[in-house]
């Protein structure tokens, strides 16, 4: 299916062998879709070493060098686009379409890296402003922060890894990544074609294993800067274990969607059918509260349990599938779990809430309360919750009222409240009138409160790679 790569772990100038070895499995039907490397601290502890190894080596690869190398990979990437979107699909589990997306986003990361590497610069400063200033030149430039270390979630393996990977390579900082272990093979082959591609062997690693080898990397002193993307939890405790590591986090949420008296209802009724079961549910800015304004609510509930069948459940093989099976068993009974939850509190449930053949049906639900985890908490599911409000400003409170806050998205056809949602919102991207799970690879992606910290998006992930030095010349 792909062009093989060594076996073992890509750390050092080699492929390290390793002595276990796990099965990798389609969700969908069990079967083994490969057997995958299985690392240690100790060698965690080694990629480290060779990373402070490569560091020199990295930070002096001249621009031209950085930026031939990140289009190199790209070129490589689109050679095997059509193996990757099946490698992703029979890892993940999901759908067929979500994973061409994926690639699709892939290409344009590497690509906008690339483009990135020729805006790495600095500035003059204005010395003498103070009389003590006269005739001192000052100019500041950016620097490699040092060793990168990329841990990425299961939902989107090869993006995330990209999103880690290829900031690092432009900015010339050595990287090592750990993708999840449910989903290594796409990230394995990845960073193949990058170590191809004629960078120094050691400045791209990959190490796999538990959470004890992600603890090996994140607390080594050596680290300059640790990106996660995961949970919440998670996260923070990898906060707390890097200190005083730079970290960069892009945390969970559960995304709200705001239905104004004034919105353009089939549209926002689109929204929550292609935002809300995309990945199966499993993206951080997935449809997750749908706050309706009172004067419309019955009617938008109405189109929305109309349409429903659009989703089309199935085998993630196929090209009209839209929700399939979850990564693993453990996360559809927590699906489970938090739906009946949901219903012993008082929510009602308007369509799906079954589980049939392993598949949670698309699933939607009215008037789940505060505390109930399906609406305080990421579900990382099939499921969307409907609620009543009054008015805008009751809606824009319950948005803000969350820990979380990576996107919103507002319906609306009035500029005022459009400008409102983006002033008031707390959150770190606000969406008008389209779907708050989308996200353009090229943009500053991050959140607010318990959804994280720093941005991602090449251009600001290689400044949060970056330090800046400043210098001060007399002549």
């Amino acid at each position: 299916m792909f062009d093989p790569y060594p076996s073992g772990l890509p750390i050092g100038p080699e492929w390290l062998f390793t002595q276990d070895t796990q099965e990798i499995v389609f969700p969908y039907d069990g079967g083994v879709v490969a057997r995958a490397p299985v690392g240690t601290p100790e060698l965690a502890r080694i990629a480290v070493n060779e990373a402070v190894t490569a560091k020199r080596e990295a930070a002096a690869l001249p621009s031209w060098t950085r930026r031939d190398v990140l289009l190199g990979v790209r070129r490589a990437l689109t050679e095997w686009q059509a193996e990757f979107e099946g490698l992703l699909v029979a890892e993940t589990g999901k759908p067929l379409s979500d994973c061409r997306t994926e690639v699709a986003r892939t290409l344009v990361t590497w690509q906008a890296a690339a483009e990135e590497v020729s805006r790495l610069h600095g500035e003059t400063v204005p010395l003498d402003l103070l009389p003590s200033g006269e005739g001192l030149t000052g100019f500041w430039k950016r620097k490699p922060i040092g060793v990168v270390v990329g841990i990425a979630g299961f939902n989107y393996p090869l993006l995330l890894a990209s999103h880690k990977i290829a900031p690092a390579i432009a900015a010339g900082c050595p990287v090592i990544v750990k993708p999840a272990p449910q989903t290594p093979l796409a990230t394995l082959w990845l960073v193949h074609l990058v170590r191809q591609a004629g960078l120094p062997p050691s400045m791209v690693q990959l190490v796999t294993g538990d959470a004890e080898v992600g603890s090996t990397l994140v607390t080594d002193p050596r680290v300059g800067a640790v990106s996660f993307t995961g949970s919440a939890a998670v996260g923070h405790r990898i906060a707390k274990d890097a200190a005083p590591t730079k970290t960069l986090l892009e945390l969970g949420s559960n995304a709200a969607l705001v239905v104004a008296e004034d919105a353009d209802l089939d549209a926002a009724t689109d929204a929550v059918l292609r935002g809300g079961f995309y990945a199966s549910g499993q993206a951080c800015i997935s449809v997750q509260r749908v706050l309706v304004v009172e004067q419309v609510a019955d009617e938008f509930a109405e189109r929305l349990l109309a349409r429903l069948d659009e989703v089309v459940v199935g085998d993630p093989r196929e090209e009209t599938t839209r929700v399939s099976k979850l990564i693993d068993e453990r996360a559809t009974e927590r699906v489970m779990d938090w739906i009946a939850r949901a219903i012993s509190s008082g929510a009602r449930v308007l369509a799906g809430g079954e589980f049939a053949d392993g598949i949670i049906r698309p699933t939607v639900l009215a008037d789940v309360p505060d505390g109930a985890a399906c609406w305080d908490e990421e579900i990382f599911g099939p499921v969307v919750c409907l609620r009543r409000v009054s008015d805008v400003d009751e809606a824009f409170e319950q948005v803000n009222a969350s820990r979380y806050g990576l996107h919103a998205s507002v319906f609306t056809s009035s500029l005022r409240t459009a400008h409102r949602a983006v002033d008031e919102l707390e959150v770190g991207g606000v969406i008008v009138n389209e779907v708050p799970g989308f996200r353009s690879d090229t943009m500053p992606y991050g959140g607010v409160k318990d959804s994280g910290i720093g941005r991602e998006g090449p251009r600001f992930a290689i400044e949060e790679f970056t330090v800046t030095r400043m210098a001060v010349i007399r002549a």
